[in-house]
C-alpha cells in the first residue's frame, strides 16, 4: 500500500482550517515522492483556495476554478511534485469517497495527463470524523500517516483487528490492545549493532516488534563481549548485524529481519531505512548520524538518536551521561541542537586512504569508553520515548539528557533553526527522491 505521509502540525492546520465550516471547503498539497520499494507521497506544502477560487460552494458540494487547478497544475509541474486534493464532508461520521468525488477525480486525473503531469497523484477526503486518501481518479487506497512528537496512523483499510497474543498481555493492560498492534505491525531500522544496538533489538524483539532493517558494517570484536548481548566468544568474528538478527530470532521465531553488513554513510545502504516505519540511530559516528538524520526530515520517517558518553581526566572519571533525541517533523535536528561536528562528518564520509592522504585528519580514534549499564539506561529510556510516540501512552518528551553523576533525567527543549539545511522547509524536510543523500555515492 502506498503511504501519504504528512507533519502533524501541518495535519492540524487543515484540520482547523477546514473543517467547522459550513460549506464543503477544499485545500491542494503539493508532494515529493519516494517511489523505490515502499512507495510514499510526503506532504511539502499545503494551500487553501480564496473564495474567489471555488466556482461553487455549499454544505454538500465544493468545486474549484478550471484557473486555479490549472495553476496548481504549472506550479507542481515546474517542482516535479505530486498534487493531493482534499475536500470536507459534512458530519461526524468517518467520510467516503463519493460518486460526486469519483466523476471530479476522473476529470481532473484526466486534466493532469493532458498538462503532461502523469505522476502519482490523490485525494483525500476529511470529515469531523476521521479521513479516506486515494490514488487520483483510483480505488487503490493511500495509507495516512502523521508525523510529529507522535507517530499516527489517521487512516488505514488494511488494519486488522483480533485479540492479542497472552505473550503481551502485561504490555495489553499498560497500552491497550490497539497499542500492542501498533507494535506488532511496526518495522524498525536500527543503525548501528554494538552496545546500544543489540540491547535495542532485544527489547523491541520482546515487546513485539516482528520487522526489522539491521544495519552495521562491522564484525564482533573480544572488546564488545562486555556489552553486545546475546553473543559469546564464540561469535569473533560474525557479522554484528547477524548476530543481532539471530538474537532476534530467538525471542521472536517469527521475526522478518533484513540485515545489511554496511556502512550507513553510503547512499546505497542508507536507503534500505527507506522502508522502515520508525528508525533507532544507535551508532557512535557523526557521519552515520548526519546521513540517518537527513533520511529522518527528508522522507518523514521518525528517528530517536541515542547517545553515551564517558569522560575523564587524569585516569578519574568526570563525567557520566546519555542523550536521547527524537529527529523528524517538529523537531531540531543534530545540526541545531549542537551536536555534530563538520569536521568529523567529512572525516567520516573520507575512505581510509583519503583520511591517510589528508593533512588535517589526525590518526585513528582513541576508543570510547563504554559501560553496559550506561548503554541499557539509555536505551530503556529511548524504547520507552518510543512508546510514546507509538502508543497511546502518555510520555511526552522528546528530548532527554542523562547525568548518572547526580542521578538526574530532565527534559530539553532544542530550538531549529528556521533556514537549517536539514530541518526546514527551506532545507530537505519533505523532499523525498527530489534530494540526493548527503552520503558517499560509490
Amino acid at each position: 500500500m502506498i503511504d501519504l505521509r504528512i507533519a502533524s502540525a501541518d495535519l492540524a492546520t487543515i484540520r482547523s482550517t477546514l473543517l467547522g465550516c459550513e460549506d464543503e471547503r477544499c485545500a491542494v498539497l503539493l508532494a515529493s515522492r519516494l517511489e523505490r520499494g515502499r512507495r510514499a507521497l510526503l506532504v511539502r506544502e499545503t494551500i487553501f483556495p480564496s473564495d474567489a477560487d471555488y466556482a461553487r460552494r455549499s454544505p454538500i458540494h465544493a468545486e474549484l476554478k478550471p484557473e486555479f487547478v490549472a495553476r496548481m497544475t504549472k506550479r507542481a509541474k515546474l517542482a516535479n511534485l505530486s498534487l493531493i486534493f482534499v475536500h470536507t464532508h459534512p458530519g461526524n461520521l468517518p467520510p467516503r469517497f463519493s460518486r460526486t468525488d469519483d466523476d471530479g477525480e476522473r476529470e481532473l486525473a484526466a486534466f493532469l495527463t493532458r498538462r503532461d503531469l502523469s505522476l502519482l497523484h490523490g485525494a483525500l477526503v476529511l470529515s469531523d470524523g476521521g479521513i479516506c486518501a486515494r490514488v487520483l481518479g483510483g480505488s487503490d487506497p493511500l495509507r495516512v500517516i502523521s508525523i510529529g512528537d507522535r507517530l499516527t496512523t489517521e487512516f488505514d483499510p488494511s488494519s486488522k483487528t483480533g485479540a492479542a497474543d497472552l505473550v503481551f498481555d502485561r504490555q495489553v493492560r499498560a497500552f491497550g490492545i490497539e497499542g500492542q498492534r501498533l507494535l506488532q505491525g511496526l518495522c524498525v531500522g536500527i543503525v548501528g549493532l554494538g552496545g546500544t544496538g543489540s540491547i535495542a533489538v532485544q527489547q523491541l524483539a520482546h515487546l513485539g516488534v516482528r520487522s526489522f532493517v539491521l544495519i552495521d558494517p562491522d564484525h564482533l570484536e573480544l572488546t564488545n563481549l562486555n556489552r553486545v548481548v546475546g553473543t559469546s566468544k564464540a561469535d569473533f568474528g560474525h557479522a554484528k548485524v547477524d548476530l543481532a538478527r539471530r538474537h532476534i530470532q530467538s525471542i521472536a521465531p517469527d521475526a522478518a529481519v533484513h540485515a545489511v553488513a554496511g556502512d550507513v554513510v553510503h547512499a546505497a545502504v542508507a536507503s534500505e531505512l527507506l522502508e522502515t516505519d520508525l528508525i533507532l540511530c544507535c551508532t557512535d559516528s557523526h557521519g552515520s548520524r548526519s546521513v540517518v538524520q537527513q533520511i529522518a526530515y527528508q522522507y518523514l520517517i521518525p528517528c530517536i538518536d541515542v547517545g553515551s558518553t564517558i569522560s575523564n581526566q587524569g585516569g578519574r572519571v568526570t563525567g557520566v551521561f546519555g542523550r536521547v533525541q527524537m529527529l523528524g517533523p517538529g523537531q531540531p535536528c543534530l545540526w541545531c541542537t549542537g551536536l555534530l561536528s563538520s569536521e568529523e562528518v567529512r572525516r567520516d564520509m573520507m575512505t581510509a586512504f583519503e583520511r591517510r592522504a589528508d593533512p588535517y585528519i589526525p590518526g585513528a580514534r582513541e576508543p570510547a569508553p563504554a559501560v553496559i549499564s550506561l548503554n541499557a539506561t539509555v536505551v530503556s529510556l529511548a524504547i520507552t520515548m518510543m512508546l510514546g510516540v507509538v502508543t497511546a501512552i502518555p510520555i511526552g518528551p522528546r528530548y532527554l539528557i542523562y547525568n548518572a553523576m547526580v542521578s538526574t533525567l530532565r527534559p530539553v527543549q532544542g530550538t531549529a533553526q528556521t533556514e537549517c539545511f536539514i530541518c526546514s522547509r527551506k532545507g530537505v524536510l519533505g523532499r523525498g527522491d527530489l534530494q540526493p543523500l548527503f552520503a558517499r555515492q560509490d
